[in-house]
């Protein structure tokens, strides 16, 4: 089964063997507005941990999407280039802007949980999003 880690900056990584899925959350995407660019880094790049990854541009700002942890890109989701809109409609799932071959499993302690993510929006101020099948209020 997938497992899913978050940063504070709102990125997102899911774990599949060595792979990761990386993109941004739900709440990132509300924060940017309507995504109308993404950039995205070549197969083969090398990223490391905090380090630049992508650029995602919206109608209010231009913003990096940061690696979560280090690796070598092994797939960008092409389909951004021509539909950028699609980090609006589906972050978690067809939205999604790269995998990563990771070199450090390690890095992932560092990150939080779904449960802890949430929590820490929770203290952004901000009326963030519910989990699934969470009450309102």
């Amino acid at each position: 089964m997938a497992q899913t880690r978050y940063t504070k900056d709102h990125e997102y990584i899911r774990i599949e063997g060595e792979t990761g899925t990386v993109g941004i959350s739900d709440y990132a995407q509300s924060q940017l507005g309507d995504v109308v660019f993404v950039e995205l880094p070549e197969i083969g790049k090398a990223l490391s941990k905090g380090g630049e990854a992508a650029v995602v541009e919206s109608v209010k700002a231009a913003s990096e999407v940061y690696a979560p942890v280090s690796g070598e890109v092994v797939e960008v989701n092409s389909e951004l280039e021509a539909a950028p809109g699609t980090v609006n409609e589906d972050p978690a799932g067809k939205g999604w802007f790269l995998k990563i071959k990771l070199t450090d499993a390690a890095e992932l302690d560092g990150l939080m949980s779904e449960a802890e993510y949430h929590d820490y929006l929770k203290t952004l101020g901000d009326d963030p999003p519910r989990h699934p099948g969470e009450p309102p209020g």
